[in-house]
């Protein structure tokens, strides 16, 4: 097979991730072995980083257009290069995004996801999409990060929230959550869930008695339990079920699901 059309496979199966459970064992073997491919053939693979490391570098290059880039992260030689999405529109734009929500015709539980699927990441990066936890690691690892995070009603309404610090743990301290200096119009609903690890379906790692995560269907740094959900379930407005939707309680409460949200760090120079 010509290497134009195997690359092509490449980053058609690097950038979209969606996966059953049956088969999450396997993916970050997977997605190693199609980086490694990637790089062999592209002449990356050199003692020194290949190329941008994030979107605020991919900016700084003179790349002004939001869109998929590839970066390699300062340790790419342990997690290899991988695809984003840098929006370079919001507030001064360098941003890459880790997460994101809307109406993209995913069934509503789409981000009930277990512990390998969010290590690694799921979804399409023009749309729904998990980055992965392994990938926020290495990238929040490299440089002093802020977070920020939009949002939007089912009415048209936005409101965001900014840390001016954020970086989580690798996944052998279960990916710990590390936030602080909120601004915004939004409210502080994160906060909360500072120095919590990671909680799945299938890994309970919050400090209630049951597990957060099969309470609120999703995956997310559950404490005891949540002020906001940004990874529950789709509902798309209000909703009489409690807080299991994309919640964030300080603007809309515990009954109310957003309609679109956005998570995205960009390194502080």
């Amino acid at each position: 097979m010509p290497f134009k059309y195997f690359f092509l496979i490449v980053v058609l199966s690097v950038c979209s991730l969606n996966a059953n459970s049956q088969v999450s064992s396997n993916l970050r073997i997977i997605d190693d072995l199609l980086h490694k491919v990637m790089e062999k053939n592209t002449g990356t693979n050199t003692g020194t980083c290949p190329g941008p490391i994030d979107c605020k570098q991919i900016q700084d290059n003179g790349h002004k257009i939001s869109g998929i880039y590839r970066i390699w992260p300062l340790n790419w030689k342990t997690i290899g290069s991988f695809f984003v999405y840098c929006d370079m529109q919001i507030d001064g734009g360098g941003w890459t995004v880790i997460q994101r929500r809307g109406n993209y015709n995913q069934p509503k539980d789409y981000f009930f996801k277990d512990w390998e699927q969010y290590a690694i990441g799921f979804g399409k990066l023009n749309e729904d999409f998990w980055l992965g936890n392994d990938k926020i690691f290495s990238m929040t690892n490299q440089g002093n990060y802020s977070l920020r995070i939009d949002m939007k009603d089912k009415e048209g309404n936005k409101r965001y929230a900014l840390y001016d610090n954020f970086w989580i743990e690798n996944e052998r301290q279960q990916y710990k959550l590390h936030v602080s200096g909120f601004t915004g119009d939004a409210g502080d609903s994160f906060t909360y869930m500072n120095e919590m690890k990671f909680n799945t379906k299938d890994k309970d790692n919050d400090i209630w008695n049951n597990n957060c995560a099969e309470t609120y269907k999703g995956g997310w740094w559950y404490a005891k339990c949540h002020e906001a959900n940004l990874n529950g379930l789709y509902l798309n407005g209000p909703h009489s079920s409690y807080a299991d939707g994309i919640e964030w309680k300080t603007w809309k409460g515990f009954h109310y699901s957003l309609c679109e949200v956005d998570m995205k760090i960009r390194r502080k120079v």
